[in-house]
Order: C-alpha cells, then sequence, then structure tokens
C-alpha cells in the first residue's frame, strides 16, 4: 500500500482530521540510518508527525519537528514540505541509531525511556518572511502526547494525537498516524464523542499492519462524523541535501580549519545528517573553498 496523506472536515462538528500511513517512509528511513528497533519507532513516529502537521503547508513552507531529551536517543529531527508534484516530502534521523530497549509494561516500544526529559522544537518556515518557533517541555516522550500538548500550549489547539510504528526482525511492518483538532466553532456534544472515539480507538499499528488505508484511520477517529474531503497527497522520502550546501557548512568551519584539513588528507568526505549522502572534496577543492573566506 502506498503512503498517503488525507484530510478532511467535519463542518458541522467543528473539527478537523488528518491520516497517513507512512510505512514506505518510516522503513525508507530506517534502512538508510541501519536504526535500531526503539529507535525506529520513536524516529517514525516523529516523521509521521512532521507529515501530519505538514497537511496544510503551502508554497515553499516547511515544518521542522525536533525533540531534545537526556535518554540515549540524544536528538530525534523530522522535517516535512511540499513538493512541486503537490506530493508531501519527509525525512528524518535520530542522532544515536542505536538504540533498543526491552519493551515496555504494555508490551510496545520504550520510546520514552529512549527520548527521556526534554523539549519539543517546532520550526514553521515561510516563503517570506521570519520562521516561527514554538518550545514546549515533554509531557512524556512518547511523541503523540508531546505534540497534542504542544498543539494545545503554543498554537491553543486541542488535539488528539494518534501515531504508531510497528517494527520487526525483518524492519518496518507498518507505520502511520492520526490527527484531530478542535476548532473554534466546535459543540460539545461533538467533543465529547471524539474524547470517547480516542479512547476507543484500535491502535495505529493493529489498524495498518492489518489492512486500513488514511481513508479507514480518518473514519476510525471521526466514527459517525459526516467528514468533507479536504485534500489528498502522496508521501515520498525526499532530501533538500545539495553540494552547494555542504560546502556552506564547509565554510563555516573556518579558513584555518579547512587548509588543516586539506593538509591532512588528499580527500574529505562529508555526510547528509538526514539521507546519509556522501559528498568528497579533494584537498585542492578545500583550499578554494578556504580561499573564498
Amino acid at each position: 500500500m502506498p503512503d498517503l496523506l488525507l484530510a478532511a472536515s467535519a463542518p458541522e462538528a467543528g473539527i478537523a482530521f488528518v491520516a497517513a500511513v507512512t510505512t514506505e517512509l518510516t522503513r525508507e528511513i530506517q534502512q538508510r540510518h541501519d536504526l535500531w528497533p526503539t529507535a525506529t519507532a520513536a524516529t517514525g513516529r516523529l516523521t509521521t508527525g512532521a507529515v501530519l502537521f505538514g497537511a496544510s503547508l503551502k508554497g515553499r513552507e516547511r515544518i521542522s519537528l525536533q525533540i531534545s531529551g537526556d535518554g540515549p536517543i540524544g536528538s530525534i529531527t523530522a522535517d516535512a514540505w511540499l513538493l512541486e508534484s503537490g506530493a508531501i516530502g519527509a525525512r528524518g534521523y535520530a542522532r544515536n541509531p542505536q538504540v533498543d530497549l526491552p519493551v515496555d509494561s504494555r508490551g510496545k516500544f520504550d520510546v520514552a525511556g529512549a527520548v527521556g526529559a526534554g523539549s519539543l522544537q517546532v520550526t514553521k518556515s515561510y516563503e517570506v518572511g521570519q520562521p516561527y518557533v514554538g518550545i514546549t517541555a515533554l509531557q512524556s516522550g512518547e511523541i503523540a502526547e508531546d505534540l497534542a500538548a504542544y498543539l494545545a500550549q503554543s498554537e491553543q489547539i486541542p488535539s488528539v494525537v494518534a501515531l504508531g510504528v510497528l517494527a520487526g526482525p525483518k524492519g518496518v511492518i507498518a507505520a502511520g498516524g492520526v490527527l484531530a483538532q478542535v476548532l473554534p466553532d466546535a459543540n460539545e456534544a461533538a467533543i465529547n464523542e471524539l474524547e470517547r472515539r480516542a479512547l476507543a480507538m484500535p491502535s495505529v499499528t493493529s489498524l495498518v499492519s492489518g489492512g486500513a488505508d488514511a481513508q479507514t484511520l480518518l473514519q476510525a477517529l471521526a466514527g459517525n462524523l459526516e467528514l468533507r474531503a479536504q485534500r489528498s497527497a502522496a508521501i515520498a522520502f525526499t532530501c533538500l541535501c545539495t553540494r552547494a550546501k555542504v560546502e556552506m557548512a564547509l565554510l563555516g568551519l573556518g579558513s584555518d580549519e579547512l587548509r588543516s584539513m586539506a593538509d591532512e588528507r588528499e580527500d574529505t568526505e562529508a555526510s547528509c545528517e538526514f539521507c546519509r549522502k556522501h559528498y568528497s572534496f579533494s584537498a585542492e577543492e578545500l583550499r578554494a573553498l578556504s580561499g573564498r573566506l
């Protein structure tokens, strides 16, 4: 089943919904970074969250989520943005990919243990103007609850967020998520029904591994609410790195460091944190970069 995002609203209830299946996206990230199981679950959840948050993006806007904690995974970063095709491009990585903890008391990946205490930073970059940055303290480290807390605290939007990643010895089996946001004109009965559905809803991983698509995820949370489709978009792992951007990063090291690197080795290799693509620079190229400073 190809990865897909669906956005819909229940106008009479005053609630907006977004759902996404992100199995292929999470599998691509796991393979590129050789993520261990708990790190796979954590990175997949945050990247899926970025995709859900990215449902409202326009033009060259971009959403970036970063969790920084004191747990063994260190930090996790995920981005989402619109591609020219109309699809949503996304990427993510964990600072320490080789993290695998025993399952928690519920038999689930111990993402909270891997993340620890810390903060969530949400950055919205616009085509024009300065980015908006919001930071909130982590509520649980489970990521879904932390994203819901961010929306409630920083954007004053009461929300329900459910995320899931199921992985086994052979890799990622299922991944996805669903988000419901209560709009200012929501009626009390609809809010109560949403809360009831959120508590009764099966896990995202059980639904997706059982064959559920994004529409099924939407309906699982929306229940009998009448939904009006707003948008659908394919989801694809994509990276924004280029050789020119790597050169800019190298320039940030300063001329002395670049000359030192050129003197020490014939070739220097740099890699993108998100996609692991390698870029090679000869000693002559480093000296040329140094001369630009």
